[in-house]
């Protein structure tokens, strides 16, 4: 899904602020670089404290700890553009009754389109098969994005944008696919599904 452009709410800027607000940047990176980008959730009773030492409501520090959780999810995004060509993977997985594959990547001159197939035969008694979220982990210098999936009874499909591109040749590459219970990378199932190239 495509980002809405952010428009500036207000014109208006108390510039007494502009002192308080660098510090406020200055502080979230240092807690971004002493947690090693994986700084958990205070205890509730932490904040409640907070709320009160402070004067501030604690429906916002709550949002504003849980936003700092995910800040990948605010990583600059790779739209896809001017295509190039179809890489063959043709490679499949089976396990635990489900059949993954990866038929080909889409290549475009600034990223990669990964397609995830799942193939499944729905058993008689599940009614409401448990819904789950997949991330794609290609290595620390690539940036993989799910966009979206899709499918009916029996099948799904999740596209993700890997940026910058992949090599056009693939070969040794290991497509490492992990399954969530959210769409947060935490909460992994512990299942994951690797796919070598070979």
């Amino acid at each position: 899904m495509k980002r809405m452009p952010f428009e500036r709410p207000t014109e208006r800027y108390d510039e007494r602020l502009y002192p308080i607000d660098e510090q406020l940047c200055s502080l979230l990176k240092q807690r971004k670089d002493t947690s090693n980008k994986n700084p958990g959730f205070p205890p509730l009773e932490d904040i409640s404290k907070w709320a009160e030492k402070y004067d501030l409501y604690e429906d916002l520090l709550r949002t504003m700890f849980g936003i700092l959780r995910n800040e990948d999810d605010f990583r600059p995004r790779v739209e896809p553009t001017n295509f190039q060509k179809y890489i063959p993977v043709l490679k499949a997985v089976e396990k635990e009754q489900c059949l993954y594959s990866v038929t080909c990547i889409r290549q475009y001159s600034n990223a990669s389109v990964v397609n995830f197939i799942i193939e499944r035969e729905p058993s008689e008694e599940e009614q409401f098969p448990r819904h789950s979220y997949w991330h794609l982990w290609i290595g620390e210098e690539y940036d993989c994005r799910q966009t979206g999936g899709g499918g009916s009874e029996g099948h799904i499909s999740y596209n993700f944008i890997v940026s910058p591109p992949l090599p056009d040749d693939v070969s040794g590459i290991d497509l490492i696919f992990k399954e969530t219970l959210a769409p947060s990378k935490r909460n992994e199932t512990g299942l994951e599904i690797v796919m070598h190239i070979e």
